[in-house]
Parts: C-alpha cells; structure tokens; sequence
C-alpha cells in the first residue's frame, strides 16, 4: 500500500510473452483523429457570461495524446488541419503536454469547431457541431502512405469519431487499420458513440465491425457496443440497476465482443451516471478474455468538466496495457485517470502518471 493508502500497481508478467512486451512499451503510439476547438458558454458566475465563450483544443484522439505525453509515453497525434493560427494554437497545446504534431497535414482551410450550450458540459445541454468541410473531413483514401506513415511505430489508435463523419473518412480508415495489422502494431479503438455525426446514410453497425475486426485493445460501454457491434444489451437497464447486475452484462457483452473479433485481447467499459449538474458516478471493467477485472465506483458532486472523461479512461487502459500492469491494475489506473479529469477545465487532462497512481480508490 502507498502512504495514500493505495495499493501499489503490479506489472503483469505472465498474461503476454516477453517479444509482445517489448514491441508495446518500447515502441511509439500513433494517434489519427480530428483536431478540433470547443466553444462553451462561459461560467454564469462571471460578470458578462452571456456574451463570452471559452474556447479549448480538444477532439477525442488529441485528448487521449495529452495524456499519453504527460505520461512519458513517446507518442505522435495524426491528422490533418489547415495552416492557420486556430491550427496553430492547438497544435502548440498538445505539442506542450509531450505529444509530437510534426506528422500533422496541414491543407484546407478550416479547423471543426463543437459548441456546447452549457459551460463546461454541466448538464444535459446538447453539443453542437460544425464539422462539416473541416479540413480533416475532407480527408480522401490514398492521401496518406501508411506504410511509411507507421514506421517506426508499435501501436496505432483511432476512434469509430472517425468513420462517422463520411465515406471516405472510413475508407480512410480501412487503409490505416490494413497497414497496421500488416506492420504488426497493436491497434486500439474507443467506441464513441455520437448520434449527430452518423448523418450520411450509414448506420454504425454498417461500419464498424469490418473496422473493429483489425483491433487488440476495445473501450466504450455496453450501449455503444451493441449500437456499433451488434453485441447483446438488455433492455430493461437504467439509472436505478445495481452495479453488480451491471458488472455481469458488461462480462457477458466483452465476452461476446471477443467471440466476434478473435483479434482482441482487451476490452474495457465505462459506466457513466450523472444525476445533476454537478454529480458524476464513474466506475469500469477490464476484460482480458479469461476474466473481468472491476474498479471501485468513484462519486462527486463538485465536478469541474465532464467533456474528456472518457478520453481520460481510454488514455489511462493504453498507458496502463502499453506499461504491461497487471488486470486489475489496468481498469484501476483508467478509471482513475478519467474520474480526476472530471475536475480539470478544458478538454486535456492535467494529472501526472504518479498522480494518478496515488488517487486510485482501492477496491473493497
């Protein structure tokens, strides 16, 4: 136990072969995802809130980089946005927390911009996008040699963001996930699940499994899972099933993610309940196909941000995998890592490893 009363993270030393350890911690992550600018309203407690906006990078892939580079881990974001200041001042931000840009395209004329109509996402307002004619939208299959592109690198992450904003986005894709694999990089996904960006005539399960099947490491929950995957979901679940009836369908979902995509070797679910404004409960399993690893349930009713929390968890599974520690450790220092964004402005987190490390909630 640490002097916080934490249990100290073991390294797992029997689940992978001494080869498949080395490729992952001595080797690079490459992140693809599109770069974006959140605009929020700002705080209402500020004298003239009605007429600010707070403005901070963000974009799920930019979001899992910050972390991976505050955590050490050598690490480059992909994407493709437009030679101007907006793109500029982002890519300074992520470039500041350890997560190198120089691979970053840089054509077209726009940078995708998301609203949120309530400050810092603290309560149900909805998100507004305009990412539309983006520079990274507007990204065609056969612009990248991802062959070369990958060199160099033992791990690739992407997110289903990606394939949701068009076509070619998710040909795009295919193209990176084939080379991966071909490379042998371990691939992971984070499962996002956005309603309002799947507007071309596709539904996600159109999409994802021939995307998914190329993957080691899966995160999302049990919902997007079943809306991406086709895995099984009970209907009757809400805010009021316990958490041990949760555990058991997030076993039974990871079980069959497995059996249908005999690639992956990790899935990990987030279980997110918010009952106000200011209230966020977050806890989370690991599945390592012989069995469920399940964290402490986190509680607070003081957030600060809910946007970027569970970029939070997927950046802590890949550290946390990428550094070899043990099952349980795994889901501890993720959900860990996405319950301490919650009280972090902006969409980056600011927590050191070691600081996440010492706020891990022991489970009982």
């Amino acid at each position: 136990m640490s002097k916080f009363g934490c249990k100290k993270i073991q390294v797992q030393k029997t689940a992978l072969t001494k080869d498949y350890e080395q490729h992952m911690s001595d080797g690079k992550v490459l992140l693809f995802g599109e770069l974006l600018w959140r605009l929020a309203a700002a705080d209402s407690r500020l004298a003239n809130a009605e007429n600010l906006l707070q403005m901070n990078p963000g974009g799920a892939e930019a979001n899992v980089a910050a972390s991976l580079g505050l955590w050490q881990v050598p690490c480059s974001y992909l994407s493709c946005a437009p030679n101007n200041e907006l793109a500029d001042r982002a890519l300074a931000k992520l470039n500041s927390c350890g997560a190198a840009t120089d691979l970053v395209l840089r054509q077209g004329d726009r940078v995708g911009l998301y609203f949120l109509l309530s400050a810092n996402g603290l309560s149900t307002g909805q998100v507004v996008y305009d990412r539309k004619y983006s520079s990274f939208s507007q990204l065609k299959p056969g612009r990248i040699d991802w062959d070369a592109m990958l060199e160099g690198f033992s791990w690739f992450h992407w997110s289903a963001l990606t394939p949701a904003l068009n076509p070619d986005l998710a040909a795009v894709c295919k193209e990176a996930l084939v080379a991966a694999k071909k490379k042998g990089l371990t691939v992971s996904v984070d499962l996002n699940y956005r309603n309002r960006l799947w507007d071309y005539g596709k539904e996600p399960i159109d999409v994802m499994p021939e995307l998914t099947q190329y993957c080691d490491v899966i995160m999302g929950n049990i919902w997007a899972a079943n809306k991406m995957l086709g895995t099984p979901v009970a209907d009757h679940l809400n805010r009021h099933t316990s958490v041990n009836e949760y555990l058991e369908h997030a076993a039974q979902s990871a079980r069959a993610v497995m059996e249908q995509f005999p690639q992956c070797r990790h899935v990990a679910y987030t279980f997110r309940f918010m009952d106000s404004a200011s209230h966020n409960l977050f806890y989370g399993t690991y599945y390592d196909g012989k069995r469920q690893y399940n964290s402490a349930v986190y509680e607070t009713f003081e957030l600060v941000d809910r946007i970027g929390s569970g970029d939070a968890f997927m950046a802590g599974l890949l550290y946390s995998i990428y550094k070899n520690f043990a099952g349980q450790d795994i889901v501890d220092y993720a959900t860990a890592a996405a319950f301490q964004k919650l009280f972090v402005p902006g969409d980056f987190g600011a927590h050191t490893a070691e600081q996440i490390k010492e706020s891990i909630k022991p489970t009982t």
